[in-house]
């Protein structure tokens, strides 16, 4: 079977094809097909399913080009499961709209189907759980929900917090006043924030109260109304902590709750906050909870190849 691709610029043939044709012949060997590229002509020829499922990725990776979206190595990889699994234009759908841009004109918006979904819960309920492995965008997503909600004028500030427990260090360890000491557990929560806001920005909304970054601590005794509140490695809570922020909840107010439940660093991890509330809080209305796979890592591919080899030493070993 032989299936023919038309390509409108030379420009998207480019980017289509990759640099030094890498993503067709990637495409080749994942198919078992031969690629010929002809002018504005992309040829794909070998057995019919084959060839129908390399159409359909070419296809894609044109549409993205069109779209200006970056094919790389994760994307393209991500691209073949979809095609596999017949949910393409589910995948596709994810290159319309954004976010928020960042302060270098980037675009945030979901990149994975199970991104979209967590997107999609935290616009729709107040609260939300965000439960996955790393690299999965769970907390930089929930930063560009909240500067997106203040921008919009939809809150007055965002708040955002995580408990001070990280691989069995303790605050007393470290060097400096309280502030010093809760800066380092507290940096990917900055981090996310320069680069949406910028550091001018973010300094100026500190200062006069509009922004918060502070320990879970903190948050005790506080009602939280008009505010976008993100509790971050919340795995590392316990039942009281975490029962005690989700009572901070005020009104006009939305909660994001991120975690990995794999990554716990608690003396006795039976007794996380994150993992009692997704049993306990489970089909309250307003609540939602979007658990990532291996497949919505969005950092280096050899990320999710840790995870996945991790999974199956944990299954292997229980």
């Amino acid at each position: 079977m032989e299936k023919i691709i038309q390509i409108a610029s030379a420009e998207t043939a480019a980017a289509v094809l990759g640099h030094l044709d890498e993503n067709v012949n990637r495409i080749q060997r994942q198919y078992d097909v031969s690629v010929l590229s002809r002018g504005d002509d992309i040829r794909i020829s070998g057995e019919d399913g084959s060839v129908e499922r390399a159409a359909r990725c070419i296809e894609g990776l044109v549409q993205m080009a069109e779209k200006g979206e970056e094919i790389n190595s994760q994307s393209l990889e991500y691209l073949f499961s979809m095609v596999d699994e017949g949910s393409l234009d589910q995948m596709l759908k994810l290159t319309e709209g954004g976010i928020c841009i960042t302060t270098s004109g980037k675009v945030v918006k979901a990149k994975t189907i199970g991104q979209k979904k967590y997107v999609d819960m935290i616009r729709d309920n107040t609260i939300v759980m965000g439960v996955g492995p790393a690299g999965t965008g769970k907390t930089y997503l929930a930063v560009a929900m909240a500067v997106k909600a203040f921008k919009n004028h939809e809150v007055n500030r965002i708040i955002l917090t995580r408990p001070a427990v990280e691989a069995g260090e303790k605050l007393g360890f470290l060097p400096g006043d309280l502030q010093n000491k809760v800066d380092p557990y507290l940096r990917p929560l900055y981090d996310a924030l320069f680069d949406m806001m910028g550091a001018e920005n973010f300094q100026k909304h500190m200062e006069k109260g509009i922004i918060e970054v502070a320990p879970l601590a903190y948050m005790r005794g506080r009602t939280l109304d008009d505010a976008f509140i993100i509790l971050d490695e919340a795995q590392n809570t316990t039942r009281e902590q975490f029962k005690m922020f989700l009572t901070r909840l005020g009104f006009n107010s939305k909660m994001v709750i991120t975690g990995d439940i794999t990554q716990i660093d608690l003396p006795d991890s039976r007794k996380s906050g994150l993992v009692d509330a997704m049993k306990i809080l489970h089909g309250i209305e307003g609540i939602a909870i979007n658990r990532f796979s291996d497949r919505d890592v969005v950092r280096h591919r050899l990320v999710r190849d840790i995870i996945k080899a991790y999974d199956r030493a944990d299954r292997k070993d229980g």
